[in-house]
């Protein structure tokens, strides 16, 4: 049976239907990604076979978060959507409990970092997707197969918002997320090392996504509404694929998803392949219904993800929280210039200096206050709370990031440990 084929109108209606679902914000997700080491020695490189019996292995167990494998091996958990931070956070943890599980009694271990820095990018997933995804990103240079396959991030997932104005409007939110995700990098920084050198940022990750593609990792231009302009960028975004049952996935060079829409050619498009294309772009905030945003380092230690999953959540689901922070980020816009996200000089200064940049020290000062007046009011347990008040106090506080850490520590085979948040024992539904 043939699937239906799509107008440009239709295409348009379609991208402002589906990516902002309005509604009082009421759900969380994360998607957590994480590099596969060995267990001794972070630095011994992995066998394609030991990775592929670990992905068996993990494959095999029962948990409630959907589970995925980047190219490089990596292993990334997306829990369902939760009602309550507590919730995300058993759910997830539980899940993570049983996978690294699995992986100790095979020698190896889940490793919190937002680029790997001891092996070069390996591709170990051969499927049509990932041949066409490298043969579209080695276009613009290395850094798309470093980030298929030696990088990690946090993606925090969040209702897009209500319809009307205000702290909690989709419009805001939309805005919020691009100026608050500069902080968010900044604070958050963990990946400073690359292939056993310094690269000079201290998220290294964060740079890679700026240099990834002409357009596939920029966020649409602010100012206009929303819908619109996401609508516009997807279709204006070049087509990294046209997927193909029947043989090799092409990939054109300066083909957009609307010349494609308006010409057929070289077939039809459906409404399944601008689906398809959605997910072959990476701005740094993707809207899928909710809102995902993708700009986060992967943290150090078991539990390091639950931060910056609190922070931000408290930051635009609890009222008085967004309406502090949004006053407070509002001035970045200023530094950030007409330059669309990631490539402009907040996001780079944010990426390159982490909080030692005095402007995001000082925002981020006041947003993980506003966080921590925040969480007792979203349910959040004790221990989480004391876990952001120790971030805050180890590292915002003292216009440091976790990037700093691993720079002290150097390369050797144990990285600095993270304090260990016992929230299991302190959860209140």
């Amino acid at each position: 049976m043939s699937l239906p084929l799509l107008s440009e109108v239709d295409a348009e209606d379609l991208l402002r239907c589906i990516c902002f679902k309005t509604g009082p914000p009421r759900r969380i997700g994360v998607e957590l990604e994480w590099l596969v080491h060995d267990l001794r020695d972070p630095r011994v490189p992995l066998s394609e076979s030991r990775i592929a019996q670990a992905h068996a292995a993990v494959r095999a167990l029962p948990l409630a978060a959907a589970l995925t494998f980047e190219p490089g091996g990596q292993l990334e958990l997306s829990s369902l959507p939760a009602t309550s931070l507590s919730e995300c956070i058993g759910s997830v943890s539980a899940d993570l409990d049983a996978v690294r599980g699995v992986l100790r009694g095979q020698g190896l271990v889940l490793t919190g970092l937002g680029q790997d820095p001891w092996h070069p990018p390996r591709r170990l997933l051969h499927e049509p997707r990932y041949d066409a995804m490298e043969a579209c990103l080695d276009r613009s240079g290395p850094a798309g197969r470093a980030m298929m396959c030696g990088s990690a991030s946090i993606q925090v997932c969040l209702d897009a918002g209500n319809e009307e104005p205000g702290p909690l409007g989709y419009g805001r939110r939309w805005r919020l997320a691009h100026l608050l995700g500069a902080v968010l990098v900044a604070a958050f920084a963990n990946s400073p090392l690359r292939q056993r050198r310094r690269t000079g940022w201290l998220s290294t990750r964060q740079s890679q996504w700026a240099d990834l593609d002409p357009v596939r990792s920029l966020a649409p231009a602010l100012g206009a509404e929303p819908r619109d302009t996401w609508a516009a960028h997807v279709l204006d975004a070049p087509v990294m694929c046209i997927r193909d049952d029947n043989g090799p996935w092409t990939t054109p060079e300066d083909l957009t998803f609307r010349t494609w829409v308006r010409t057929g050619l070289p077939r039809p498009p459906t409404r399944e392949d601008l689906d398809y294309h959605m997910s072959t772009l990476f701005p740094p905030v993707r809207p899928r219904g909710h809102l995902e945003l993708r700009m986060i380092d992967a943290q150090s230690g078991e539990d390091g993800w639950i931060v910056p999953l609190a922070v931000t959540t408290a930051l635009f689901d609890d009222p008085a929280a967004a309406e502090t922070v949004y006053r407070a980020v509002k001035p970045l816009a200023e530094i950030a210039g007409p330059c669309q996200a990631p490539r402009n000089p907040l996001w780079t200064n944010a990426a390159r200096s982490g909080l030692a940049d005095p402007e995001l020290r000082a925002v981020a000062a006041v947003c993980f206050d506003a966080a921590l007046d925040a969480l007792p009011r979203m349910g959040a347990s004790t221990a989480v709370q004391n876990a952001v008040a120790a971030f805050t106090s180890r590292y915002v506080d003292r216009g440091r990031c976790p990037a700093d850490d691993l720079l002290e520590a150097g390369l050797g085979p144990a990285l600095p440990p993270a304090q260990r948040i016992d929230h299991r024992k302190d959860i209140r539904p």
